[in-house]
């Protein structure tokens, strides 16, 4: 009895795997599938394959020209390639695209696309391939009308664009063009560049986070970046530059963080705020595409909130910009809840070492807003919400009494992460001169929404945030009477970008690390400053490059032990 059920399964899997190749055989030639299942073959892609890409420019003194093509033929990608500076001149990309079930024996997809004055040279393997066609920009196509050509993993299915020289492309599967678009009386500093995505979309999966084996955890936070479309123009840079140097200002700031990277090793970035300067970034997009790239290319998680220039002066809503950071792979960035104020209310999780599923930390994220409201009676800016507050008390109280937090076996510990700080960060008793130093006043909101309280309330030992650049100490919050306990930590970042601004007190930019060791329940903090962490890794690394004694560091304080607030 036992033998034949065995041999009549065999029998099954064969039939069916016969059945399986004969049926893949048909669709791939006649497409006999419905388009729900034909379009889940690893062989297909279930969305638009590029047919033709063009570009269209008009004049404000031409009436006969236009922007916009026969939409009926054409899709327009809504970005204009002057970034909408031309006074008289506009120029937008168009694509021709089609589903794979549309496209017909005459229909040609594209294979490959390049940009630059002369026609590229044809592949030395495939010298019988399809000529270059030409369009308008610089722009060559190769087009295809052979069989199954819309299958070929070198199918462009995308089509977008971005700008600057210093443009990345952290996209899977997408490719951005060496040269810019060939445009009249282009931008100096917003070459606009055309990136093509080949094949489906690869959705990015969000990383789990865990204790590392050594039972410790590294968070880099960085603040204030305020990258720009383009270059961007160094604003007080320290150290100072002669007269005849040139400063730009975001490949110095990447340049930074990117040594930072090197040297800490963090196992999560946490951006705080104001990664994008609004005012500088037409193409928001561009500009939030650097910072991820360095991040995604060394496989670090990451996560962003937003400050008040994110979204200023842009396009891009805060809501836009946090779904393209979502997509990204290694962001955990998310826009939580959308029925209370804000975007960007959220917490992660850092799971404890090895496979487990119990909570050692949870950071929570949230969205401080931009400017107040309410000017004529709380001037400046605005401030934490009653429902973010009421959100945040009842996610806290809902965790610790989840299986993932009553069952850790070490002493759990919480953190927040904002971007405007507190009003209570404007009491300078608090202040520990160890820590760092207050170099401008601390620009909090006028009204107290009591978030600080809440805080405490719920057991968050410490909170960071970035906005007042020049900033970059850590108060120590008591509570009530002479002989209140300490109740929560309250840092600074510093700002860490050269598009923002700086020059107080000749401080260069910097960074700020928290290390929580969960085998002690202990939260260690100190600053890398620009320039500082270079030569650190110069001077005191070994021979494998590692730093040694910590070398570097800025300000190195415990402000946690034992799972609880400590003064220094």
């Amino acid at each position: 009895m036992t033998r034949r059920i065995v041999r009549t399964s065999i029998q099954l899997s064969i039939l069916t795997t016969i059945i399986f190749i004969i049926v893949f055989f048909l669709d791939n030639y006649f497409s006999v599938l419905p388009e729900a299942i034909h379009s889940a073959f690893p062989s297909h892609h279930p969305g638009f394959v590029i047919t033709d890409i063009t570009l269209a420019t008009c004049s404000s003194l031409n009436f006969l020209s236009s922007c916009k093509l026969d939409p009926g033929k054409w899709h327009r990608i809504e970005t204009d390639l002057y970034l909408s500076r031309g006074w008289l001149t506009h120029a937008y990309i168009h694509i021709e695209r089609k589903r794979e079930s549309e496209l017909r024996e005459n229909d040609r997809v594209i294979h490959d696309v390049q940009v630059g004055k002369a026609e590229p040279p044809a592949p030395e393997k495939d010298q019988g391939a399809e000529r270059w066609e030409s369009r308008p920009g610089g722009i060559w196509l190769r087009r295809t009308a052979k069989r199954h050509a819309s299958d070929s993993i070198k199918t462009v299915t995308a089509v977008d664009v971005l700008f600057g020289p210093d443009a990345v492309e952290p996209r899977p599967g997408w490719h951005l063009s060496e040269a810019p678009l060939i445009l009249s009386n282009p931008g100096d500093n917003e070459e606009a560049r055309l990136t093509i995505r080949r094949g489906s979309v690869i959705p990015a999966e969000k990383p789990v986070l865990h204790v590392r084996k050594d039972g410790k955890f590294k968070i880099l936070q960085v603040s204030d970046l305020h990258l720009s479309t383009g270059l961007g123009v160094c604003r007080d840079p320290e150290p100072p530059l002669s007269k005849s140097g040139k400063c730009d200002a975001d490949p110095r700031t990447l340049d930074f963080i990117r040594s930072v990277l090197e040297l800490e090793k963090p196992d999560l970035v946490v951006l705080s705020g104001d990664q994008i300067n609004g005012e500088t970034s037409p193409d928001s997009q561009s500009a939030l595409f650097k910072f991820a790239h360095l991040f995604i290319r060394r496989k670090i998680p990451f996560a962003t909130i937003f400050g008040n220039h994110d979204d200023e002066g842009s396009v891009s809503s805060r809501e836009n910009l946090m779904h393209l950071t979502q997509t990204l792979p290694y962001s955990l960035s998310e826009p939580g809840p959308s029925d209370i104020d804000g975007v960007g209310n959220y917490y992660i999780e850092v799971l404890a070492r090895g496979t487990s599923s119990h909570s050692a930390l949870t950071l929570y994220l949230f969205d401080t807003h931009g400017y107040s409201p309410d000017e004529r009676q709380f001037r400046g800016y605005d401030w934490l919400k009653k429902s973010q507050i009421d959100w945040f008390k009842n996610t806290a109280k809902s965790l610790k009494l989840s299986p993932a937090h009553k069952d850790y076996t070490h002493v759990h510990m919480d953190m927040a992460f904002i971007h405007i700080p507190l009003p209570e960060y404007r009491n300078k008793d608090d202040i520990v001169a160890a820590s760092g130093a207050l170099r401008e006043n601390p620009t909090a909101p006028g009204f107290n929404s009591g978030f600080k309280a809440a805080l405490v309330e719920e057991g968050v030992l410490a909170v960071s945030c970035g906005h007042d650049h020049a900033n970059d100490y850590c108060a120590l919050s008591k509570g009530e009477g002479d002989n209140g306990k300490p109740e929560l930590w309250m840092c600074y970042a510093g700002g860490s970008g050269f598009g923002g601004y700086g020059g107080y007190e000749g401080q260069r930019r910097r960074v700020r690390v928290f290390e929580f060791d969960m085998n002690e329940a202990r939260i260690g903090t100190w600053k890398r400053a620009e320039g500082q962490a270079a030569e650190a890794r110069e001077k005191e690394g070994d021979e494998n490059g590692k730093e040694a004694n910590g070398g570097g560091r800025e300000d190195e304080i415990v402000i946690v032990e034992g799972g609880k607030v400590v003064p220094v």
